[in-house]
């Protein structure tokens, strides 16, 4: 079984006693968008990692329960999520080089998929996945400031799978490449010096 088909059964099974009931002849392009998107994901080689196919998988699951189910549309969950955003966060901190799932989340949280996944956007302002690549995109940044490790070796202990990956996102959040961005810092910091060196000689 494929790790998305997981994520929704475990939705699903989240409401206990629902079926998912047949409907023919209709055409849902709320699921065919889900289904666009999964697929454009897979072709790209999953650059959004696992959290943004639990994200997804969860949405169908959702969808599929509030308009396909035996059960009447699923309550809004209640409450956020408190003093477990924190544990939550510092989970997310202290495991950035790991294959993060909505499900460890929020097993860690001691909640729903679901509920997780609409929470924590509450809180945060942003997607559980989309989250977790800003903070590898700074963890990253930061490693790639100190010089120390090679690019594929950074992507690697910030959690992207692949190097390309890696420079992927940070193209799109900081709109440079990772050597750009190792190579700004080092001028930056070059140039900082000699102003320094000229503020202590005037």
């Amino acid at each position: 079984m494929k790790e998305m088909d997981r994520v929704i059964l475990l939705d699903v099974e989240n409401q206990p006693g629902a079926e998912i009931m047949n409907r023919f002849q209709i055409r849902d392009r709320q699921l065919e968008l889900f289904g666009r998107l999964m697929k454009a994901e897979m072709d790209a080689g999953y650059p959004n990692g696992r959290l943004y196919l639990d994200s997804l998988g969860s949405s169908v699951a959702e969808h599929l329960a509030c308009r396909y189910s035996s059960m009447s549309a699923p309550e809004p969950a209640k409450g956020g999520l408190g003093a477990q955003l924190k544990q939550v966060i510092g989970y997310v901190e202290d495991n950035l080089s790991h294959d993060l799932s909505l499900k460890e989340l929020a097993a860690i949280a001691g909640v729903s998929v679901s509920h997780i996944k609409t929470t924590f956007r509450e809180a945060v302002g942003l997607p559980v996945h989309q989250y977790v690549i800003q903070r590898r995109v700074d963890r990253a940044q930061l490693l790639l400031r100190e010089g120390k490790l090679p690019i594929s070796r950074i992507a690697a202990e910030t959690g992207f799978s692949h190097q390309s990956h890696l420079s992927y996102h940070l193209r799109r959040v900081l709109g440079v490449s990772p050597s750009e961005s190792a190579r700004r810092f080092r001028d930056s910091q070059r140039t900082m010096a000699v102003d320094d060196q000229r503020s202590a000689c005037s």
